[in-house]
């Protein structure tokens, strides 16, 4: 009978083509529009696209997923879960994905969303055969490289550049990728990548082996009380990510009520790019008891930084995040330090209560002293700092609870609490209240948060979210956050607020619309008559967003996008606009994506950001600063079902400029032109 009422939802759903399902097929820019709707904020997302996508591309077992892991992928509300968690206890194991349909609360266009990110597999098998032939027949395993270029020159490479700043490397970027996991199971990896002006040689005295940056991993899950098994490179995400938050916190966006939660999902490999964001080592969970869990990891790993001397002992006066080594100066701070991170984590789990207590020590080979200015004078300095705190997480009804706090044992506090609330099946709710201390010190945090740091923050944020029916639905949230000590361009404690409301509309399947009307305010240094001196003012940023995305045809796909932002300080209004049209042809083997923007910002307040379509698991978010006009095409290929390749062509002109960019980056002309090309092999 199980088994009859399954097959009669399978056909009641089956509008949808199937390759609908294939995680492959999923709209990457649709998820970015909903993630990342603000994307003007200081979050690195790059680095937070590379983790979603890695992610979803390792669908959940419906079966065997915790809350966290549904939580993580921002989709279901907290009503949703509730219900997905009760079905699942109450009935035998889920068939299919399409029983989700019988689960109370789940409509179609909820399931159309979450289905390429689960699946029903039978995991018996990971204990029946052997490892090596699990990863032959039973995983996903890929190999990925990737070329690109600019095709202006940089001053960087000129000839008439000097010694110290001249590039020694082509201007070609290489990037080799390798991937082979089973989803709850292992994963294995790593990752290869020359910048342009960047050499490849080998040189073991210098740590070079080959690519500028070298990234691999180990992973196994689930072998009797080893939970989870990592060596190389990992990252951290306990808690709401005060103290080991890894790059997972999405930030304010168009997700009004998800994103102001973190899910507590551990230790996770690291496949990025970016040097400065990566856990070097071993990592690994225990289960030691029926609820209770012991989570450790060690770290050490060279850090890019400014060695200098002070009396008679070296110093970092800065660290260098670019990951750029192309010439002597950059090289010359190419690791210049090791790093060393001691952490364990004790939970405990029982039905919906999730805690724990944290501890992470932080060790630098070279003592830490910066250069002093005005707003940081409560920056971290030393050798050593240990960070301890706990984490709560309790479900109840339709309710989650969540709070951490935090502190450097040599300096500051930091705490968060926050429940997000289905009141009703159309209504949920999000409050979050935060208050991280100037001198708390941080070094892999992911917390929410205004700036791009976890200290030197007070904040109470409200989220909500109303669904009307299956068509309308209107989100929106109000945050109000201080600042207690000076920053960046601020010589004064300060306040500022922001607003956002989003209106969608998804009158089919194959026609979104959404509506953004957001502002922010925020007080920021202007000059004074007295160059010695700084005044205080407020500057307000209004930004409005209209997107339509319509797919009148299996083949066609057309996207319209239009954004305008203002910023007015000290009495004076400026602005900046954006228009773009997206074109998709898919023709089977064959797809094309176009894009072509015209953009004009009076100055860099009113530039513009909008994610741009890109080769698979490359992340593009152009900035359309100053007047011009973008281009790009996207010729995607799939020669069989195991091979793929992808040649991208972009171009922006600008209009009046006799360059672009600066120093030993900066082309002369008024164009820039970038050339990629990919080839994916599936086996």
């Amino acid at each position: 009978m199980r088994f009859l009422i399954t097959v009669m939802l399978l056909v009641t759903i089956l509008d949808l083509p199937a390759q609908e399902y294939k995680n492959d097929e999923l709209d990457i820019s649709q998820l970015a529009d909903n993630l990342y709707g603000l994307p003007d904020s200081n979050l690195n997302y790059e680095e937070l696209y590379e983790n979603l996508v890695q992610l979803y591309a390792e669908p959940l077992n419906l079966n065997t997923a915790t809350a966290e892991d549904f939580r993580f992928i921002n989709i279901l509300t907290e009503s949703q879960i509730n219900a997905l968690l009760n079905y699942r206890t109450e009935c035998d194991p889920l068939l299919s994905v399409y029983e989700m349909q019988a689960i109370p609360e789940f409509d179609l266009p909820t399931i159309h969303k979450l289905a390429p990110f689960v699946t029903v597999s039978d995991q018996t098998n990971a204990v029946n055969i052997s490892l090596i032939k699990r990863i032959k027949k039973e995983s996903e395993n890929y190999f990925l490289t990737r070329y690109e270029r600019t095709l202006e020159s940089k001053n960087g490479f000129s000839p008439r550049a000097a010694e110290s700043t001249r590039f020694k490397g082509s201007p070609d970027k290489l990037y080799m990728r390798f991937r082979s996991s089973r989803p709850g199971d292992f994963s294995i990896g790593f990752i290869a990548e020359k910048d342009p002006g960047e050499q490849i040689r080998w040189n073991s005295n210098m740590r070079y082996y080959g690519a500028d940056y070298l990234s691999y991993h180990v992973q196994l899950q689930n072998k009797g009380r080893l939970k989870n098994l990592i060596l190389g490179d990992f990252q951290c995400q306990f808690g709401q990510g005060l103290m080991l938050g890894g790059m997972f916190g999405t930030g304010k966006g168009g997700e009004t009520i998800t994103s102001a939660r973190r899910s507590n999902i551990g230790l996770v490999p690291y496949t990025s790019v970016n040097e400065s964001g990566v856990m070097r080592g071993i990592g690994a969970t225990v289960h030691v008891s029926r609820r209770w869990f012991v989570s450790g990891f060690y770290s050490n790993l060279g850090k890019d930084a400014t060695v200098g001397i002070s009396g008679e002992e070296d110093i970092i006066s800065s660290f260098q995040l670019s990951g750029l080594h192309r010439n002597p100066n950059e090289l010359a701070f190419r690791k210049a330090s090791s790093e060393k991170n001691l952490g364990a984590v004790v939970s405990y789990k029982y039905q919906t209560l999730d805690a724990g207590i944290m501890f992470n020590q932080t060790v630098f080979e070279v003592p830490v002293h910066r250069n002093r200015t005005v707003y940081n004078q409560f920056a971290f300095q030393g050798r050593a700092n240990q960070n301890a705190g706990f984490y709560l997480n309790y479900t109840i009804h339709n309710m989650s609870l969540f709070a951490e706090g935090a502190k450097s044992l040599e300096g500051g506090y930091a705490a968060t609490a926050g429940i997000l609330a289905s009141l009703s099946p159309k209504l949920d709710i999000a409050l979050l209240y935060r208050n991280y201390y100037r001198n708390f010190y941080p070094f892999y945090s992911s917390g929410f948060s205004e700036s791009s740091n976890t200290h030197n923050e007070r904040g109470l944020y409200w989220g909500w979210k109303y669904t009307f029916n299956r068509h309308y639905n209107v989100s929106g949230y109000v945050d109000f956050f201080r600042f207690p000590w000076l920053r960046f361009r601020l010589y004064a404690p300060s306040t500022g607020y922001e607003w956002l409301v989003r209106f969608n509309w998804d009158p089919s399947r194959k026609t979104r619309v959404f509506l953004q009307v957001r502002e922010e305010s925020k007080m920021r240094n202007v000059e004074n008559e007295n160059k010695n001196q700084y005044r205080i003012a407020t500057g307000k940023k209004n930004n409005y967003c209209v997107n339509i995305d319509l797919s009148s045809h299996p083949m066609l796909r057309l996207k319209s996008r239009a954004q305008l932002s203002t910023y007015s300080i000290d009495r004076t209004t400026t602005s900046g606009f954006a228009l773009m049209q997206d074109i998709i042809v898919d023709v089977g083997k064959l797809k094309f994506t176009m894009r072509y923007g015209i953009f004009e910002s009076e100055d860099y307040d009113n530039r513009q950001y909008a994610y741009e379509n890109d080769v698979w698991l490359a992340y593009s978010l152009p900035a359309y600063s100053g007047s011009g006009v973008r281009k790009m095409v996207i010729l995607e290929y799939k020669i069989t079902k195991q091979v793929a390749c992808w040649i991208r062509f972009a171009q922006t002109r600008y209009r009046g400029q006799e360059s672009i960019g600066t120093g030993v980056d900066r082309i002369e002309g008024d164009t820039k032109t970038d050339l990629k090309a990919q080839v994916v092999v599936r086996f």
